[in-house]
């Protein structure tokens, strides 16, 4: 290799680091604002709540930034095969995480309206719950990520169905809740909101992760994971 190669290999290397630490820095602070958030609805803590919603600026600022960063290091490097497959796994990966922030910002706003409810018995530490198992897949697959472990990815795909299942007995008792006396009908319909927007948080890191065993193996995952959401029909809000 000629010494204008190495420089050249040397350049990348470096541009591709300093995108990889705003990248675990961005993921930081979006699993910062997921447990900030739950927190703050279990706790109907306003404060903190507000502290989530004006955080998300900051997420969004740093996508942006290793946007034109990576744009650029594709612009100037001309990457191929395995390096370009790297630099377009980061850029999958800060449109999904700017996605959970946005969800996390959402679950933010509500709990200014849901402090003035009365609270509805065990559904706030269920949600901390879930909110807590996807922000732990959140923090593997970034791991996943950095170690190029195409298992720990696979992994975190499959604990997907274990949110799904936890989304679908919330339903219920919110179905439940609505039936047994109208006042709740409100308050369940924000907290249906919040979990759904848990749940597509899932969604998106396992996204992440079938990025990861691309980036690993060349090929997305064969077996397509069956969705355990058995309440399809409702949407949620972007």
């Amino acid at each position: 290799m000629s010494n204008n190669q190495q420089h050249i290999v040397s350049a990348y290397d470096r541009d591709l680091e300093a995108v990889q630490a705003m990248l675990m820095k961005m993921g930081g602070l979006v699993e910062a604002s997921i447990l900030d958030g739950a927190k703050a609805l279990e706790s109907r803590d306003v404060e903190l709540a507000e502290k989530v919603r004006l955080g998300d600026k900051a997420i969004d600022a740093l996508e942006e930034k290793i946007n034109e960063e990576t744009a650029r290091c594709i612009a100037l490097r001309a990457p191929v095969s395995t390096d370009l497959r790297v630099l377009l796994t980061v850029l999958r990966f800060t449109g999904s995480l700017e996605r959970v922030g946005d969800y996390a910002k959402n679950m933010a706003k509500r709990t200014s309206v849901l402090a003035e409810m009365r609270p509805i018995q065990g559904t706030d530490a269920a949600l901390r719950r879930m909110a807590r198992e996807v922000q732990l897949m959140l923090k593997d697959v970034l791991d996943a990520y950095i170690q190029r472990d195409a298992m720990l990815a696979e992994d975190v795909r499959q604990r997907d169905h274990d949110v799904d299942q936890m989304y679908n007995a919330m339903f219920r008792e919110f179905l439940t809740f609505m039936m047994e006396d109208p006042r709740n009908i409100t308050a369940c319909m924000h907290l249906h909101f919040i979990a759904k927007n848990i749940e597509r948080m899932g969604d998106l890191v396992t996204n992440m992760a079938e990025q990861v065993i691309y980036l690993v193996s060349g090929t997305m995952p064969e077996e397509g994971r069956q969705k355990g959401d058995e309440t399809s029909f409702m949407t949620a809000e972007d």
